[in-house]
């Protein structure tokens, strides 16, 4: 697995503050904008920075930490295939990090699969094959 994070992704209570706060407030720009499930901007080169709503976030992820669950943030890995997906979740589980999901066709397009590491923190290895997938992989984005 590259040493690098994709997609940093946080459960927000309310995406139309959220959107008002980094858009308009401080005059970032969307790569991907879904009213009412979420905002993606690009951070980095290889990097995208992912609001969700919370509501959404926990129907994939699990329950929200408050008390007991997952903490509200994903690290996402994005790879080119889903051979990668499936092989990185494999050495993770390995490792003896905690199998949250096992990978799958999503119904946006993708594929992927989630894992804890030692703390909670929930790492997603996914392929996305749209235009924001591209974006984070290295050698594909500009």
């Amino acid at each position: 697995m590259d040493q690098r994070i994709s997609f940093i992704t946080l459960a927000v209570r309310d995406l139309d503050v959220t959107r008002a706060f980094y858009l308009d407030g401080l005059g970032w720009r969307a790569e991907v904008d879904v009213p009412g499930e979420v905002l993606m901007i690009r951070t980095g080169r290889h990097l995208v920075l992912s609001l969700w709503d919370a509501g959404a976030f926990e129907a994939e992820v699990g329950p929200i930490a408050r008390g007991a669950g997952a903490p509200p943030i994903t690290l996402a890995h994005n790879v080119a295939t889903p051979e990668e997906v499936d092989a990185i979740l494999a050495r993770a589980r390995g490792l003896g990090a905690d199998p949250i999901q096992d990978a799958m066709q999503r119904e946006w397009g993708g594929y992927s699969g989630y894992f804890a590491d030692p703390d909670g923190y929930r790492w997603e290895i996914a392929v996305n094959p749209g235009p924001i997938g591209q974006l984070v992989l290295p050698g594909t984005g500009s």
